[in-house]
């Protein structure tokens, strides 16, 4: 059965539409919809809803009116041509001659490969139309799955997504409603699947009239960094409050063919409920999507597994969890700098390896930047539940410049952190532009009138000013940081860099190629890893295939040559009988470094020297899907 909605503007026969809001505080609710000789009224309910059925066509421009006196867009309005303090727009949205009635969804996270996308700045043009064309080089690379960041109609011409008015509403800045759906139908006939990124636990600061409506819809029960948090525990209107954001989730699976839901900031999802508004997202969602499999991607800057437990045993349900300790303890690994919400991490190789065997670091410890314990224990965890990156929007913008890891560690180290990261078990996330290295930062930036956009600067310069020594470039060097068109424009893609930067791009095809076809490391099975520490900057991981597939070896060096001798490690040892054999090493010169180490150099008689600033990937003989190599002497 297909999900209808009930909220909003739905066209019902020929140039008849259905309105519905919930306005519980007023007492009388009308529509005034443009070109009509007067406001036509809806009716209330016990509730507290308003309805009615009035002559407006498809394409009509409408407002609410409240109690005879102002006017304000539909809360649930599926487009706002002019921005969130326009008019709202009836859209059919079930109009589209969906052509994608083969694809089946995302079945599972297994095996996914995730690419992180900001529309506007994706491409040059910013809209679905210019996405599509870039679409097959995704698909061609590996990708398996887009997550597109916050869609939620904002104030202004652009905005990088978290500052969501109109929830129900695409920004008008990409394109049409009927152009989104064009671009996720483009996706599926590639294979690619498309996740929504959400904001559900506040809305902007600016566009914002969900509480002219019913000041219910947000509570003073509990605190957010972010805004006024949203309610879904406190007393009598936190039943219409979820109804309204599960009602939003199930429209994005239904009306637009989504796969699935990114679920920003859950620890921020208040409700003390018996069931958590997460559960009941993820489950509403999965009905809503009519058989397709969905994936539910969860935020949790705790990184509780009670997002991943399966709700039979108490948990919320979903898919996938990000995970920051990765790219929290990669990001010092390549700067060397541990500050601000970094200053818990050493980047050193116990930390690293740490992190891919047990899926995270912060299982309960201290935590010195929050002063308390944080995380709880991730390691029996499927290891592709665990979303890594080695960067995503928030961990660009929040740096000074938002310099992508290449920037800050050069491409040496990066190559390294990249085997590292698409070699481990976990589900990999890029982050738009990062498979050829871009030269484009990415910046937070949003277009709010004047006053409120320097509000904004001020609380941006602080929360940089964490970091000591982004605190002294803004304070003593005479650096700016722009929050505005600039820093929008500067973090726009260049596509043409594609075409030069081929070493890094035959890099990560490379990677997904070997993560795809190579037996052992498909299975995505942390339980067949082991590892062991080599010096402060060195380790290694060994994959056990069995006897029929054989082992794989993956070295990791973030430091200068290392020689080990004595070399008393096991892990090290070949296969019984058998020696390594050399498959990929990070400093090829086709992935753009300078030239791979011999196999003499790495192993002699007595020693082992580890070429510094490199990664290698080494298979036993009987192992032929990476293709032949020379084999290195047990």
């Amino acid at each position: 059965m297909t999900w209808r909605g009930t909220l909003g503007a739905r066209p019902e026969g020929k140039d008849r539409t259905h309105f519905r809001v919930w306005a519980p505080r007023r007492r009388m609710v009308e529509v005034s919809v443009q070109g009509a000789s007067r406001p036509l009224p809806l009716v209330r309910d016990a509730r507290g809803y308003f309805e009615g059925v009035h002559p407006a066509p498809v394409g009509a421009r409408y407002k609410y009116r409240l109690d005879d006196r102002e006017e304000f867009p539909d809360p649930a309005s599926r487009f706002q041509p002019d921005g969130p303090h326009g008019h709202s727009e009836v859209v059919d949205p079930w109009s589209h001659a969906w052509r994608d009635g083969d694809w089946k969804g995302l079945a599972s996270i297994q095996g996914q490969v995730l690419y992180e996308l900001h529309l506007g700045t994706f491409t040059p043009e910013g809209t679905y139309e210019a996405a599509i064309e870039k679409l097959p080089l995704l698909a061609e690379l590996g990708v398996t799955c887009l997550e597109l960041m916050p869609l939620h109609t904002c104030p202004g011409r652009f905005n990088w997504g978290y500052d969501g008015a109109q929830l129900f509403a695409p920004h008008p800045a990409y394109g049409r409603p009927e152009s989104l759906r064009a671009f996720v139908e483009a996706a599926h006939r590639l294979g690619l699947g498309v996740v929504l990124d959400v904001v559900y636990n506040h809305l902007g600061p600016d566009g914002n009239y969900l509480a002219q409506y019913a000041p219910g819809y947000f509570t003073k029960k509990y605190e957010n960094e972010w805004g006024e948090p949203t309610n879904f525990d406190d007393g009598e209107d936190a039943g219409p409050s979820r109804e309204f954001f599960v009602e939003n989730a199930c429209a994005w699976m239904a009306e637009y063919h989504f796969d699935g839901l990114r679920l920003d900031a859950t620890q921020s999802l208040y409700d003390d409920g018996p069931r958590h508004i997460v559960q009941v997202i993820t489950q509403a969602a999965r009905e809503a999507a009519g058989g397709r499999g969905v994936l539910i991607i969860a935020e949790n800057e705790p990184q509780d597994e009670l997002c991943v437990r399966a709700p039979e045993r108490g948990g919320w349900g979903a898919d996938g969890l990000w995970v920051d300790d990765f790219h929290h303890s990669a990001r010092v690994a390549a700067t060397g700098r541990a500050e601000a919400y970094l200053q818990d991490y050493r980047g050193n190789a116990q930390e690293l390896l740490s992190c891919v065997l047990r899926n995270s670091l912060y299982q309960g410890q201290y935590y010195r930047w929050q002063k308390k314990a944080r995380g709880c224990p991730l390691w029996r965890v499927p290891a592709s539940a665990c979303v890594f990156y080695l960067q995503n929007h928030d961990q660009l913008a929040n740096m000074l410049g938002g310099h992508r890891l290449h920037h800050v560690g050069g491409e040496r180290r990066a190559r390294v952190l990249t085997m590292l990261w698409l070699l481990s078990p976990q589900t990999p996330m890029f982050f738009m532009g990062q498979e050829w290295f871009a030269s484009s930062p990415f910046h937070y930036f949003v277009d709010h009138e004047p006053e409120l956009q320097a509000v904004v600067r001020q609380g941006r310069d602080a929360f940089i000013g964490q970091f000591e020594s982004a605190r002294h470039a803004l304070e003593h060097e005479g650096f700016e940081e722009h929050v505005d068109e600039r820093a929008f424009r500067r973090s726009q893609l260049d596509w043409t860099e594609r075409e030069r930067r081929t070493g890094p791009l035959t890099l990560h095809r490379e990677l997904l190629r070997l993560r795809r076809e190579d037996s052992v490391l498909a299975r995505q099975d942390g339980g067949q890893l082991m590892g062991a520490v080599l010096s402060e900057s060195a380790f290694l991981l060994r994959y056990l295939g069995g006897e029929q597939e054989g082992d794989r070896l993956l070295l990791v060096n973030l430091g200068s040559e290392l020689e080990l001798s004595p070399c008393p490690e096991p892990l090290l040892a070949p296969p019984r009988d058998e020696g390594w054999r050399l498959g990929l090493s990070s400093e090829e010169v086709r992935f753009g470094g300078t030239g791979s180490c011999s196999l003499d150099s790495l192993r002699v008689e007595t020693s082992w020297r580890v070429p510094g600033m490199t990664a290698l990937w080494m298979t036993s003989p009987r192992e032929s899907r990476t293709g032949p190599g020379p084999r290195m002497a047990g």
